[in-house]
């Protein structure tokens, strides 16, 4: 329900700065902030204030000048909540913010809940729910890529995408509610045929949907890397000189790093989380074989693999199988083989490492050769780092599903759908069809917050089909 009342709230982030915006939002937002408000030390008539102008000014209550400010009015409906709204530019004080905030609740403003700006501006039609929830991953973004998935979902991307669902949903459910209600009259409708090809479709959108969330979640929470190796190849290095700090510590004693151990660094315009993990090895050692267990779980949750070798010890049989093992259970992820200590080798050596590696592994790529203690390679693989990303997001569909909950909706809505699918297999009735039909129509509806009523079925039948005249 729609509150009528008026709101107010900082809207920038708490600490001290060079300014604070205090958002004020309902329907007496200009008149509760002119009470307060001194334009060239007088208070302006509401009328008077034209919307989108900026006005200097001061904040007094009673006889306290409170801060100057500059004041900005925005009439409904174009303001972000919908309604009329006013943001007070003042200064970054703590003190300042608080006493505005006093003064404006003592002139009838309510202090706003939590998002209640956003939920104010869904329930007023300014936007659906998934471009609300955007609204919090803009503010989240720390990279890029974030930003750019999460400005393409509050610009309607998710919208437009399950809009055009929802039309085909709306096609699939007046063809199977005109078998339901005029199973005995002459009309021409779509046939078993054209309706599991419909259903199909759909299916393969929302699978495409479904199947771009692995990538999405990574973009959006940091894309897993797992360096992974036997002991002493120079993982720990690898990833103090990829984050330019000592986070892991390096040492010639095998087993040193017997737990996972995390960071995260921008390149390129995305977000990885690098995870170093103990070095694979059998060992009797109960706290070192731990650690190994829990690296094998990281390497699966991985999207990309780094698999490192000492290249002065490369004789020792086990480090090549322990990154042939890794390479076969790979699936669909990325994994690139690294080369270390290989700042003295030679042209032909290289060669030779590279033919190793083919007959070993099948490893068709190039190896990268890198130093991870002089840095030598470094650049080249940040680059590989974001190729591949680059690449998994041309491939993927335009639109990059990263919220967990549309994902469960989603898989929820394909489910539904597949088993409407078997039903037309099995051949059931329409009128059970429908269930499932129902509730992947609620299921693709709860992520904008639009479901697909009866009014709407009604309308597209009678817009679609002549039945009487």
């Amino acid at each position: 329900m729609l509150d009528k009342s008026t709101i107010c709230a900082v809207s920038t982030a708490p600490g001290v700065g060079g300014i604070a915006v205090i958002r004020v939002s309902g329907p007496e937002a200009l008149p509760v902030a002119l009470r307060l408000f001194r334009y060239g030390g007088e208070t302006p008539v509401a009328e008077s204030v034209k919307p989108r102008y900026a006005y200097y000014g001061e904040m007094i209550a009673g006889d306290e000048l409170i801060d100057e400010v500059v004041l900005t009015y925005f009439r409904a409906p174009h303001s972000f909540t919908g309604e009329d709204t006013v943001e007070i530019s003042c200064h970054g004080s703590v003190y300042i913010r608080r006493r505005l905030l006093e003064s404006l609740v003592g002139e009838g403003c309510q202090m706003a809940q939590p998002g209640e700006f956003t939920r104010r501006a869904y329930l007023n039609g300014r936007m659906d729910l998934s471009s609300a929830e955007a609204v919090a991953d803009i503010i989240a973004s720390e990279s890029k890529a974030q930003h750019q998935m999460a400005m393409k979902q509050l610009r309607g991307g998710y919208s437009e995408e399950l809009n055009a669902l929802r039309e085909e949903l709306l096609r699939l459910t007046g063809l199977m509610e005109l078998e339901l209600d005029f199973p005995e009259e002459d009309v021409e409708f779509a046939d078993r045929t054209e309706l599991l090809a419909l259903c199909d479709q759909i299916e393969l959108k929302l699978k495409k949907l479904i199947d771009s969330y692995r990538l999405g979640n990574a973009v959006k929470r940091g894309i897993p890397v797992a360096i992974v190796g036997t002991t002493n190849v120079g993982k720990s290095t690898l990833l103090n000189t990829l984050l330019g700090e000592e986070r892991a510590i390096v040492s010639d004693i095998h087993g040193t790093t017997r737990d996972t151990i995390e960071d995260t660094m921008h390149i390129g315009g995305y977000l990885f989380r690098f995870v170093d993990t103990a070095g694979l090895r059998e060992t009797e050692d109960t706290i070192e074989s731990l650690g190994i267990e829990r690296s094998r779980s990281k390497i699966k949750e991985a999207d990309i693999i780094l698999g490192v070798l000492d290249v002065t010890r490369l004789e020792e049989a086990n480090q090549l199988d322990h990154i042939r093992e890794i390479w076969l259970k790979r699936g669909e992820r990325t994994m690139l083989v690294l080369l270390n200590k290989s700042e003295n080798l030679t042209e032909d050596e290289r060669n030779h490492l590279d033919k190793v590696l083919c007959d070993s592994l099948g490893y068709s790529e190039k190896p990268l050769f890198i130093s991870a203690r002089s840095g030598e390679g470094m650049d080249q693989l940040k680059e590989e780092l974001v190729k591949i990303m680059d690449c998994a997001q041309a491939n993927e569909a335009d639109l990059i599903v990263s919220n967990a909950r549309h994902h469960q909706l989603l898989r929820e809505a394909f489910d539904a759908l597949r088993r409407m699918r078997s039903g037309f297999d099995m051949g059931l009735s329409t009128d059970l069809l429908t269930l499932d039909l129902r509730h992947a129509i609620t299921s693709i509806g709860e992520i904008t917050g639009r479901e697909i009523t009866s009014d709407d079925t009604l309308h597209y039948i009678f817009a679609h089909f002549c039945i009487g005249k």
